[in-house]
């Protein structure tokens, strides 16, 4: 990689000729696959996106002007050339650096990045406060995996007919979401191309006769040919100049017009077409396979996932009135087989979950029985939806929360460990949290059987069921006896840790708290005298155990309770394992409190 290593800064691209920035796209590429290999990542998207990004190095500088990517699983190449393979290696890892743009990780990322739709509008508040304090410096919004049409993203295309100047929206179009991408209004958007005719004219034009009286008389003019020449205008009446489309992949023709859009002054959209996973042939035929991958480019195993998908094909097979909702993330949350199963009972609005929840709404309203499908990092999205729309009709709706509790590599931006806060505090809304796929396929059955609505969180990885079983219902179950303390576990790595404890000394009365809204207060009643240790994977500040402590308070009884969870804290990447361990939440740490306690 005799190219890369000579790329000490961002400035050192400049320096190369377009030969040498194809051979260098060919070794970032090369790169990126080594390290995904070992460390795991997003893969597809990265090998779209590094001609494009290296042409973007090349035309502008980024020392100053910013760099925004939305998605942000699409920004490797961008860590690449700033970053330095060296600390490349690294990545994901304990320690070492994240796999979405991180402001404080790195002065070349202008803006956090782990959900979709959010770069068009910081873009433009950026603009604002620099146009407002007569700075000068252009905001570049890479807009990729059809997060385009993102509610957030819309909200902020539609804002104003007039957009700031110096600001560029690239639209990397690669057809997909992370499932592929169905979406109406992208396909039309991309579809969009300003004709080479009018392109010529126009600028022309503009140069013959700049802001004269004949070049004001003529603006209205051009609006005509505008329309004739564009019949799907919607851009320009957006406030954006539209460039066309561009080989995402041709370094010449992309440095070109990102040139060309530099200097135009006004806001510009700017499309790039790229083939995702481009360059590794397994990835460029199953893109949505190799989106994100384990260690070795293996599929990551994700139990919960796979089991619920089955079980809701079972209990499909029974009830014609069940309809799953996702939003972009078919494979992710295991309904593959159910979308070919049952494709007319099945929805994927793309990447956008507050139209999933809402829609859901709908769907169960009318009369069916619709089970949303979202990871818990984006389903925060979804929160006034869940809160105005369904809740406070009472609409029996389920929610499958995956990647529920500690995510691991993916970090702060992916961390599921908000849910339950976010959740437990909304009237006629039950959580379940149930202890391993045996549970989760009876929780879901259960939660189908009752007439309201009902989340039901699960963690991603490898699940170990446990060799007990009792029916899903709303009391709890008693998973081992003990004298030294009464444990709560909220959830399955929550019930591992707490059988863990004998290892360490401690003998103590093990309690499945599977679920989490409403409390089992025959349990609770009968514990109160003894210490009690609640243990989830949930942010501690209106986690589980705070749901225990506030239950003691408001029946005006005293408890000894001992919360462990995460803490007020952004939990960085890293193993699920390290994270826990950061946090507290270990056998050998509870066990050493429950021994200091008695």
């Amino acid at each position: 990689m005799a190219l890369l290593e000579n790329v000490k800064t961002p400035a050192d691209i400049k320096k190369l000729s377009v030969k040498e920035l194809e051979l260098l796209a060919e070794e970032i590429r090369a790169l990126i696959i080594e390290t995904v290999t070992k460390n795991g990542g997003h893969l597809s998207p990265n090998l779209g996106m590094v001609e494009t990004t290296l042409a973007l190095y090349y035309v502008f500088d980024f020392s100053c002007d910013k760099l925004l990517f939305d998605v942000g699983h699409q920004s490797y190449t961008h860590k690449i050339l700033n970053e330095g393979a060296e600390k490349f290696a690294t990545l994901r890892t304990n320690g070492g650096i994240s796999g979405f743009p991180d402001p404080t990780e790195n002065d070349y990322d202008a803006f956090i990045a782990g959900h979709a739709g959010n770069s068009i509008g910081a873009g433009l508040g950026m603009c604002f406060s620099r146009d407002l304090l007569k700075e000068n410096y252009t905001v570049a919004c890479v807009v990729g995996d059809a997060s385009i049409m993102n509610g957030v993203s819309l909200e902020a295309i539609t804002e104003k007919n007039k957009k700031p100047n110096n600001f560029v929206v690239i639209l990397n179009d690669n057809g997909m979401s992370i499932s592929k991408n169905e979406n109406g209004f992208y396909k039309s958007l991309i579809k969009s191309t300003t004709k080479k005719p009018y392109i010529k004219f126009k600028g022309g034009a503009k140069k013959l006769f700049g802001k004269s009286f004949l070049g004001n008389a003529l603006r209205s003019f051009k609006r005509f040919l505008r329309r004739l020449f564009n019949p799907n205008h919607i851009i320009d009446d957006l406030g954006f100049k539209y460039f066309g489309t561009v080989d995402g992949h041709n370094l010449k023709e992309l440095i070109k017009s990102f040139n060309r859009v530099k200097n135009y002054g006004e806001a510009v959209l700017i499309t790039v077409k790229t083939i995702k996973g481009k360059g590794f042939i397994e990835a460029e035929n199953a893109p949505s396979k190799f989106h994100g991958i384990g260690k070795n480019l293996t599929v990551s195993q994700n139990d919960c996932s796979a089991k619920i998908g089955q079980t809701l094909i079972d209990l499909a097979s029974k009830d014609d009135k069940i309809v799953a909702l996702t939003a972009g993330m078919t494979d992710g949350v295991g309904l593959a087989r159910y979308a070919e199963t049952y494709p007319n009972r099945f929805i994927d609005v793309g990447i956008s979950e507050e139209l999933a929840v809402l829609k859901s709404a709908g769907i169960a309203k009318a009369g069916l029985k619709p089970c949303v499908f979202i990871y818990s990092t984006f389903l925060q999205r979804a929160y006034d939806e869940i809160m105005h729309d369904i809740a406070l009709q009472n609409l029996p709706v389920i929610f499958c929360i995956d990647r529920a509790g500690l995510v691991g590599s993916d970090g702060k931006t992916h961390q599921g460990v908000y849910d339950l806060s976010y959740l437990r505090h909304i009237p006629n809304l039950s959580i379940f949290a149930p202890k391993d796929t045996v549970e989760l396929s009876s929780a879901l059955k259960f939660a189908l059987e009752q007439n309201s609505p009902i989340a039901i969180r699960y963690p991603n990885g490898k699940v170990e069921d446990f060799t007990s079983h009792t029916e899903f219902s709303f009391s709890w179950e008693t998973v081992k006896d003990g004298a030294d303390a009464v444990v709560l576990a909220c959830g399955n790595r929550a019930v591992k840790i707490a059988l863990e404890l004998e290892k360490h000394g401690v003998n103590a009365k093990i309690i499945n708290a599977r679920t989490v809204k409403p409390l089992d207060s025959s349990v609770l009643s009968q514990i109160e005298n003894e210490l009690i240790i609640t243990v989830e994977d949930n942010a501690l500040l209106g986690g589980f155990g705070s749901a225990v402590s506030e239950y003691f308070v408001q029946n005006k009884k005293t408890a000894k309770i001992i919360s462990f969870g995460i803490k007020d804290e952004f939990v960085s990447h890293g193993t699920v394992e390290k994270q826990l361990e950061d946090n507290g939440v270990t056998a050998k740490n509870i066990a050493l409190c429950i021994k200091e306690s008695r």
